[in-house]
């Protein structure tokens, strides 16, 4: 005790226990780096051979995957999106589901019901085709908002709910949907919840004439070769995810993503946005839109055999993590600006660590 300092005077230890720091991922080898994103190139190579001219499209569904993301992917009919997640299914050798999404679906179509024996008394649940592994949604956007709400629980909580019982889901589960867009007839727009759900959102667009010749060559037949070799099994998938939440991501990366996703939100805090910027978007990212970034281009990063994320890996990856997520108001669809427009904005005018 200090001279002159009186027993009353000392500080009073604070009883409660503090956490202790989180404890860092061991750094990750470069040769199981080397190996596993060779692994991964391997299986997007496998895809190719079917696919033509939608490399992004293709990547982008296996960082969903590595990532353990939803991915919604939105283009007009005819540009293979469907052919492209049966053909990775096959590639996986996983369990894989596809579903047609339709105006007369209902929940237990894709959930299962329960089934009544009157021999026992007893009910006993039928699972429908959303257990397993890979599950394709075919043109989601077609099915009503019952049926969009039974596959939000499954792809949030990684569980449905039969009656009365409650079923986990296959390790890894992954939902692939596709939709045709919105102004087209016939559909219904997602609800922003389900929306949200989704790590990415990709857009589909038509291949360059080279590939469109390429396709002519491999698809115009009444028999194309759809052959695909297994790459990779459900125990890789999961060896692969340890691997890429291993990536280390700088503090000043979390910074960067951090002030991207509240640009969205108070993008007159920025320069060079403003309040006019403010006035065109209606809403913001979520907390969730940060998750996503930082899962993403980990599994971005790792695809290019690194094991830490640059700048480039959270801008390569924004635009499919923020466009469904950033909402434009009505000032800015009467400008014809949209989502994708003020998200352009956004990764301009926030600086880059």
């Amino acid at each position: 005790m200090t001279k002159g300092m009186s027993p009353f005077d000392r500080p009073i230890p604070d009883p409660t226990p503090r956490a202790s720091a989180p404890v860092a991922n061991p750094a990750l080898p470069d040769s199981e780096l080397a190996e596993s994103s060779q692994r991964l190139r391997a299986l997007i190579a496998q895809v190719e051979k079917v696919v033509v001219g939608q490399r992004a499209m293709v990547e982008r569904l296996v960082i969903g995957l590595v990532a353990n993301g939803h991915v919604l992917l939105e283009g007009v009919p005819g540009l293979a999106k469907t052919l492209t997640v049966s053909t990775l299914a096959r590639a996986l050798s996983a369990p894989f589901s596809r579903v047609q999404f339709t105006p007369d679906l209902l929940p237990a179509d894709l959930v299962g019901t329960m089934i009544y024996h009157p021999s026992s008394g007893e009910f006993t649940a039928r699972k429908g085709p959303i257990f397993a592994s890979i599950v394709l949604a075919d043109e989601i956007n077609r099915a009503p908002a019952k049926v969009q709400s039974a596959l939000l629980e499954a792809m949030q909580e990684r569980q449905v709910t039969i009656g009365d019982r409650t079923f986990p889901l296959d390790d890894p589960f992954l939902v692939l949907a596709t939709q045709n867009p919105i102004e087209q007839e016939g559909t219904y727009p997602l609800p922003e919840a389900q929306v949200d759900r989704f790590m990415l959102k990709v857009k589909v667009g038509y291949p360059d004439r080279a590939q469109e010749r390429l396709i002519l060559d491999r698809m115009a037949t009444s028999r194309p070769d759809l052959r695909v070799e297994p790459v990779m099994g459900v125990e890789e998938i999961r060896r692969i995810r340890a691997l890429v939440d291993r990536v280390r991501v700088d503090d000043r990366i979390k910074d960067y993503v951090v002030s991207l996703v509240h640009a969205t939100r108070q993008p007159a805090s920025v320069p060079g946005l403003g309040a006019e910027m403010a006035r065109l978007i209606e809403f913001g990212a979520s907390p969730r839109a940060g998750i996503s970034l930082i899962l993403a281009a980990r599994a971005h990063a790792f695809l290019q055999a690194r094991p830490y994320v640059l700048p480039a890996d959270i801008k390569a990856i924004a635009m499919d993590v923020l466009r469904h997520r950033v909402l434009a108001s009505y000032e800015a669809q009467a400008e014809d600006l949209t989502s994708e427009d003020l998200v352009a904005r956004v990764l301009e005018n926030v600086p880059v660590p």
